[in-house]
């Protein structure tokens, strides 16, 4: 492998877009869950739908490391390993139909599901009543089979964890931790068959990941501070806001 930058950044722009995506991202991990969302059309556009995903990745383990660094002890570990079996599936479908599904129509699939488990949600909101759907065997199982497609097609699985880990209730420490340590593992598992099956991760993307540390840093500051000063019901009702947001972006 050689060193090639040019190959990826020919202007101040796309560092631009490169340290912002970084800040974002950082900032996403530790508490402004689903804004890493806007990320993935951004890159997609200016560097590849697919090879994209090979220079978002590191970025997002290594923005992943932080969280759990700061959030080790807020994880319910439970809900993990329901998510996990089905998100490893998940994975080796996503290799299995990548050019077989469109990808708008999963995109709208995976939309509906979303807008249903929000909807769901408001409606226990609403009578104080939980939904047995939400207990069902089922349930955590069909969001780990979408989270681990989504994330293995385009690092896009936020919105998917958020409505799973929302619906379950957890409080807005329990919700950042788990998340943390479900996409730490997630998205360390996907670095070998991002690297030798679809080969788009090399010392390139590497060494700009690396030069996007700092902003990472500064994203990942900055969702502690947010967490922190946002009181519970207000955290709960942003990363639903966030989550229907970023959905739509998805459709689209």
């Amino acid at each position: 492998m050689t060193l090639d930058i040019s190959s990826w950044i020919n202007s101040p722009y796309d560092w631009t877009l490169l340290f912002v995506c970084a800040l974002l991202i950082g900032m996403s991990k530790t508490g402004i869950q689903g804004i890493n969302v806007l990320t993935i059309p951004l890159m997609a556009i200016n560097f590849g739908a697919k090879e994209s995903t090979g220079l978002i990745l590191p970025m997002l383990c290594f923005s992943d490391l932080i969280a759990v660094l700061y959030y080790r002890r807020t994880a319910e570990w439970k809900y993990i390993f329901k998510l996990l079996p089905s998100a490893i599936a998940g994975f080796f479908l996503a290799i299995a139909v990548d050019k077989l599904i469109p990808a708008n129509e999963f995109r709208r699939l995976m939309a509906f599901c979303i807008f249903l488990g929000i909807g769901v949600m408001y409606w226990t909101e609403r009578t104080g009543k939980e939904h047995k759907m939400f207990t069902s065997w089922w349930y955590a199982p069909a969001f780990g089979l979408m989270g681990g497609f989504t994330t293995m097609i385009g690092n896009a699985a936020g919105p998917v964890m958020a409505v799973y880990l929302l619906s379950m209730r957890l409080p807005k420490y329990s919700f950042v931790g788990t998340s943390a340590w479900f996409f730490l593992v997630v998205n360390y598992l996907k670095l070998p068959l991002q690297i030798f099956v679809w080969d788009n991760i090399s010392i390139t993307s590497v060494t700009l990941n690396a030069m996007a540390i700092p902003f990472m840093l500064l994203g990942a500051a900055i969702g502690i501070y947010f967490v922190k000063k946002v009181p519970e019901k207000s955290y709960r009702m942003f990363i639903i806001v966030i989550t229907v947001l970023s959905t739509v972006m998805l459709i689209f």
